[in-house]
């Protein structure tokens, strides 16, 4: 049977590739993947320093199991132009950085140490998408995501395809199609078994494993539950190839069953209207680049549902990592998923590339129930007829089950995929104040398509580019962005028309020194580049049901003269409570309800306080005592949260905070540890800005620099494992708080 191990330790990295690496080891720094070529600084950088030649080698041993049987390696992803060689001989090559490639070893392998050596090119070779202009993120160079090792037989099982056919029907259907490769067996057979979420059997078929590929079919299934939102039932495929020499092999394939189609009259799934909510996403984090692990991947789509409370992400502008996949699989998260590009169209060569990684991409995810919708268009690129009819004809011929989309940035765009979708970015338009409540939210769609009839419909991105906020901007610039997502998405619900919006974006990013903020940054996200949320964030936590979590966030750092002018109003308090109540003091107290005027289309409008409910003075005139505010979120008439904000705040405990408790020594693993200066009333102080010295000691390193400084009262760090296990301790130290320590513990999973 098939043998898959991880290929990730002990490869050696150096700058350069020069003729002599193929042949010998040259000396370097020993890497476990996934492994980025230059850890960049946080900001004011030049990108350029990655942007070059490296080398990676690693040598394989001859192993008995390698006799008479096929070996190969799988690169899950390298940027950016690849080239793998055994033994002096050239064996793979590949362009594109985001999907995976195999490499073939059977012919070439000799029975002692084998040397693999991989060229790495970070070059933005304009021949490659989505090089060849300028584009507004950072493709970090390195074999940044798992290289496995893969065993077989000489007949192996190569592709399963999974489809649900009418997945609303009372009794289920499920077909399967498979894709032997290397030799044509003789006399052999394939089984293939329907598992459920535990591994038992559902139904089992059998048939002759004559030809190159075949198909099995399900009918009449029964007691079959839909993959959902919120309840995202995964079942399994097992195929299993048995032959005469004994030489099989056993293939799997998750999936779910489902229902997903964008409508003239909005999103459907499963047969019922869902609104999108979502954000983009880059895969990069700081100093590391793409090159992070398998829980760092799947902790963002955590993030991305469970803090943030989206529905579905768009994988802007790439295929992402497969645990990411994967993981919005097990948790019940929607994607968009689209090829690589950024405005930018080339000549034929690059053209052909474009149609190539259409391919790429559905052939490695065409699995994943959370994948709506397929980006086969470059995204904000210009019309061209000829390239999209092409990718859109490829994506159809491969996957008859999910829709097309391309997305654009103007108006009366050809219109050649199966939804219009659009950045509309109309809102930053106007300079006007955030309370004018007649600036345009979003456009209508006909007066985008020009088409005159309406169409399936879906915003991808907004705000973003169009109102940069820090997370340690002032209040009224981080109000002005809640402002601004509150008004799109109030709009988005209360258009029936359009499917939804995914706002640009989850996180900052860093990017080319041609774009964000001259620090190599785009300040874009509701969270920062750590993944620590600005105000904007609590816009999209507060639209949950308070059943299953209860959101109360004033977008306020509760001081009289932070804004100009000074004072508190107009204050907009994030909430899904059914009112609210402030107390400021010991004399004001007052009770608010969501705002549903200015707000009727949300599910859980904010409260506004502003100077019609409530006059300055009641909130301390200037020369009065500026004092404590307790705000308290009621649910059906009871008191469910209650949120506390000093008046006199002094900086009072250092909170060090781990995303998880244990670092796994197996694998290339990494948690989060944020770090909070909070106040008396345990509130982060949003202006202090204290240096922090990081230590780490035990099996772990830190990634990034051993100083930081506070930003908006926070600071965050992430650390990494190593092959070893055993407690590991870390401290941080801060002039003004002195030490704090946590430990987690390095294990074997």
């Amino acid at each position: 049977m098939r043998i898959v191990r991880q290929f990730n330790k002990n490869w050696i990295f150096s700058e350069g590739f020069e003729a002599d690496a193929v042949r010998q080891m040259r000396e370097g720094e020993v890497v476990r993947l996934p492994h980025n070529a230059v850890d960049l600084p946080l900001n004011y950088f030049d990108e350029g320093i990655y942007q070059r030649e490296f080398c990676y080698q690693k040598t394989l041993d001859w192993e008995p199991k390698f006799d008479g049987r096929e070996v190969w390696l799988r690169f899950d992803g390298a940027m950016a132009d690849s080239v793998v060689h055994l033994n002096g001989s050239r064996i793979a090559a590949h362009t594109d950085g985001y999907t995976p490639f195999c490499a073939r070893l059977t012919d070439r392998l000799i029975r002692g140490s084998n040397l693999i050596a991989v060229r790495i090119s970070g070059e933005e070779n304009s021949e490659i998408p989505p090089f060849g202009g300028q584009i507004d993120y950072l493709t970090y160079a390195g074999i940044y995501r798992d290289v496995w090792l893969t065993i077989t037989g000489k007949s192996w099982i190569d592709t399963i395809k999974v489809e649900t056919p009418d997945p609303l029907m009372p009794r289920k259907c499920v077909r399967a199609e498979f894709r032997l490769g290397g030799a044509l067996p003789a006399n052999g057979t394939v089984e293939c078994r329907l598992l459920d979420s535990d591994g038992r059997p559902i139904a089992i078929r059998q048939r002759c494993a004559t030809g190159t590929c075949g198909e099995f079919e399900f009918r009449d299934l029964d007691g079959i539950e839909l993959w959902d939102i919120e309840s995202p039932m995964l079942y399994r495929l097992e195929l299993t190839l048995t032959l005469p020499d004994g030489n099989g092999d056993r293939l799997t394939a998750d999936f779910g069953f489902r229902s997903a189609e964008f409508t003239p009259e909005g999103f459907m799934l499963n047969g019922r209207p869902l609104k999108i909510v979502g954000l983009n996403r880059h895969q990069s984090f700081p100093h590391a680049g793409y090159a992070m692990g398998r829980r760092a991947q799947e902790r963002d789509a955590e993030i991305l549902k469970h803090e943030l409370n989206c529905n579905l992400v768009r994988t802007s502008h790439y295929p992402q990592s497969p645990w990411f996949l994967d993981h919005c699989d097990r948790i019940g998260l929607l994607v968009f998923e689209e090829i690589p590009g950024w405005q930018h169209l080339g000549g034929e060569g690059w053209k052909r590339r474009a149609v190539e990684n259409v391919g790429h991409m559905i052939r490695r995810d065409w699995n994943h129930p959370s994948i709506v919708l397929w980006g086969v268009r470059i995204n904000e690129s210009p019309d061209d007829s000829d390239l999209y009819r092409q990718t859109n004809s490829l994506a159809r011929q491969l996957d008859s089950t999910r829709q097309t989309a391309g997305v654009r940035n103007f108006a009366a765009s050809e219109f050649l995929e199966d939804v219009y979708t659009m950045n509309d970015f109309v809102i930053g338009s106007e300079e006007l104040p955030w309370i004018n409540s007649g600036r345009i939210a979003l456009r209508n769609q006909e007066e985008v398509t020009g088409l005159g009839r309406p169409v399936p419909y879906l915003v991808t991105e907004f705000n973003g580019h169009m109102h940069p906020t820090k997370i340690w901007d002032n209040e009224q610039r981080q109000m002005e962005q809640v402002a601004r997502y509150l008004e799109v998405l109030n709009a988005s619900f209360g258009d029936r028309q359009i499917s939804g919006c995914i706002g640009w974006c989850m996180s900052d990013y860093n990017t080319h020194k041609d774009f964000g903020s001259g620090d190599r940054i785009c300040h874009h996200g509701v969270m920062d580049m750590f993944r620590l949320p600005k105000f904007a964030a609590g816009v999209y936590a507060s639209q949950v049901d308070p059943s299953k979590k209860v959101v109360l966030q004033p977008v306020t750092f509760w001081a009289r003269g932070e804004r100009s002018i000074g004072g508190v109003l107009p204050l907009i308090v994030l909430t899904n409570c059914d009112e609210i109540e402030m107390r400021f003091g010991s004399d004001f107290a007052m009770t608010f309800e969501p705002s549903r005027t200015k707000y009727p289309n949300l599910p859980f409008p904010p409260v506004v306080i502003d100077h019609l409910s409530v006059s300055s003075d009641s909130l301390g005139a200037w020369g009065s005592e500026w004092d404590d505010t307790v705000f308290l979120g009621r649910v059906a008439g009871e008191c469910v949260i209650e949120v506390r904000m000093a008046g006199n705040p002094v900086a009072t405990e250092m909170k060090l905070t781990a995303d998880c408790e244990t670092l796994l020594a197996t694998e290339k693993d990494a948690i989060r540890v944020d770090v909070q200066a909070l106040d008396q009333v345990g509130t982060p102080m949003p202006f202090l800005t204290d240096p922090l010295t990081v230590v780490v000691e035990g099996p772990a390193r830190l990634i990034g620099p051993a100083m930081l400084v506070f930003r908006r009262g926070t600071a965050a760090f992430w650390v990494e494992s190593t092959e070893m296990t055993g407690a590991v301790e870390i401290s941080v130290f801060s002039p003004r708080f002195g030490t704090s320590t946590i430990e987690i513990e390095a294990v074997c999973e």
